[in-house]
C-alpha cells in the first residue's frame, strides 16, 4: 500500500492508482544508499564543473542532445542512427524518414523544454507542451498530442489484450488526479535531496502513464529538466537513456517491484547507479572530444595545413560532422575548388573519410568524433 494499489475497474481489469509522493513511510536512508548518493552528487558534480569552465561546450551540448534523442526513441523501438539524423537536417533523401522525425521532435522537445524552464517553473503545462512537440506531424498524431489520455492504455507485448497487460496505470480520472499530486510534489519544499526526488518523480510519472503515447520519451526528458530547473546542472549534459537501455529489463523490473511491493528504495539505489555511471561516461567522452580536437589541430599545424580557413573547417566539423564539398563551399563562402582541394587534404591526412563511394555528390564523415559520440546507438 505504500506505492498503490491494484483497483478493479467496473470491467473487470485491474488499474493501479499510485500514492502520492513522498512516501510514506519515508524513505529509509540506510548506509548504501547513502553512500551511492554522495557518489551520485560527486559524479555529478564532476560534469557540471567541466561544462562550467569549458568556453566552447555548446557543441558538445548539441551532440549530445542529438545522441539522447536518438537513444531515447531506440529505446521505444525507433530505428534511426546519427548518420540518419545528419542526413535529414541536411535535407538529403532518407529512407526511414518517420523513424527520423521522431528523434528530430525529441531534439525540438528537449531544446523547448531547456528554454522554457529558464523563465517557466516545471509544470503540467509545461509537460503537455513537451508532448505536443514530441507527437506533432508524425506517428501518434492520432495520440491526442499535447492532451492527457481520455481512454484506459496499457503496458505490454505487443497485441497484448488489458486482462493480460505486463502493467496497467491509473484511468483518465485517477491519472488526472495524480498528475495533479505530482504537480505539488514538484513545487514542494521537503527534506528529499534532489537526487532521490528526481528518481521518485520519473518514477511517479512512468507509472502514471497520463498520456496514450510518449511516455516513456517524456518521463526521461523530465530527469534532465528537473536537474536544470533545480541548478543542479548548469549545463545538460546528463542523459540516461543509454544506461537504461543496457539495463533495459532490470528498469521496467525495478519500476515493477515499486508498483508490487512498495519499494521504492532499490529503484533510488538503481537511479543513482544510472547517475553515477553516466556522469563518468559523459566525462569521459567530453575529454575524448577535446582530445581529437587537439590532435586534429596539431596535425593540421605540422603538415603546415593550418590555414584560418583550414581551422575553421575543423572547429565546424565539431558541428556537423558529415557534409560534402558543396556545404563546405557554401558555409565559408568560398569557391568550390578551394573546398574541395581542403576536404581532400583533410582526406589524406585521415581526418575525413568519403561514405558514399561516389565519384559525384560525395558527403564526408569526420569519422573520429562520430565513432566517439555514436557508442550505443546503432540501432
Amino acid at each position: 500500500m505504500r506505492s498503490g494499489q491494484y483497483v478493479a475497474q467496473p470491467t473487470g481489469y485491474k488499474a493501479f492508482i499510485p500514492s502520492p509522493l513522498p512516501p510514506n513511510p519515508p524513505i529509509k536512508m540506510d548506509g548504501p544508499l547513502h553512500q551511492l548518493l554522495a557518489d551520485a552528487n560527486i559524479a555529478l558534480g564532476r560534469l557540471d564543473t567541466m561544462g562550467y569552465l569549458l568556453p566552447n561546450i555548446d557543441f558538445i551540448i548539441a551532440m549530445y542532445v542529438r545522441k539522447e534523442a536518438l537513444l531515447s526513441s531506440q529505446i521505444e523501438g525507433t530505428q534511426a542512427s546519427l548518420e540518419d539524423i545528419f542526413e535529414y537536417e541536411s535535407q538529403n533523401p532518407v529512407t526511414n524518414v518517420h523513424d527520423i522525425q521522431e528523434v528530430v521532435n525529441y531534439i525540438k522537445a528537449l531544446n523547448h523544454g531547456l528554454m522554457r524552464i529558464e523563465e517557466f517553473p516545471m509544470s503540467i503545462r509545461l509537460i503537455k507542451e513537451i508532448h505536443l512537440i514530441l507527437l506533432s506531424n508524425n506517428r501518434g498524431q492520432e495520440k491526442i498530442p499535447g492532451e492527457f489520455k481520455r481512454s484506459q492504455n496499457w503496458i505490454g507485448p505487443p497485441g497484448s489484450a488489458i486482462n493480460t497487460a505486463t502493467f496497467v496505470p491509473p484511468p483518465p480520472v485517477e491519472a488526472l488526479q495524480a498528475m495533479g499530486q505530482l504537480e505539488l510534489f514538484l513545487h514542494q519544499e521537503n527534506e528529499l535531496p534532489v537526487l532521490i526526488a528526481c528518481a521518485l518523480i520519473h518514477y511517479q510519472f512512468e507509472t502514471i502513464h497520463p498520456f496514450l503515447d510518449g511516455n516513456g520519451r517524456l518521463g526521461r526528458l523530465l530527469i534532465t529538466f528537473y536537474l536544470c530547473w533545480k541548478k543542479v546542472m548548469q549545463k545538460p549534459l546528463l542523459y540516461l537513456s543509454y544506461f537504461f537501455k543496457l539495463h533495459r529489463q532490470e528498469y521496467y523490473d525495478r519500476l515493477n517491484l515499486v508498483r508490487m511491493q512498495g519499494d521504492y528504495e532499490q529503484w533510488i539505489a538503481f537511479f543513482l547507479k544510472g547517475i553515477i555511471w553516466t556522469s563518468g561516461s559523459a566525462l569521459d567522452t567530453i575529454k575524448n572530444v577535446l582530445s581529437i580536437a587537439d590532435k586534429h589541430k596539431k596535425l593540421l599545424i605540422q603538415k603546415k595545413i593550418s590555414s584560418p580557413l583550414a581551422i575553421a573547417l575543423l572547429d565546424y566539423l565539431f558541428v556537423k560532422p558529415l557534409l560534402s564539398v558543396q556545404e563546405i563551399a557554401d558555409q565559408f563562402q568560398t569557391s568550390y575548388p578551394t573546398a574541395q582541394t581542403l576536404t581532400n587534404q583533410f582526406v589524406n591526412l585521415g581526418i575525413l573519410k568519403e561514405v558514399t563511394g561516389r565519384k559525384r555528390d560525395r558527403r564526408f564523415h569526420y569519422w573520429e568524433y562520430m565513432d566517439c559520440l555514436s557508442e550505443g546507438t546503432n540501432p
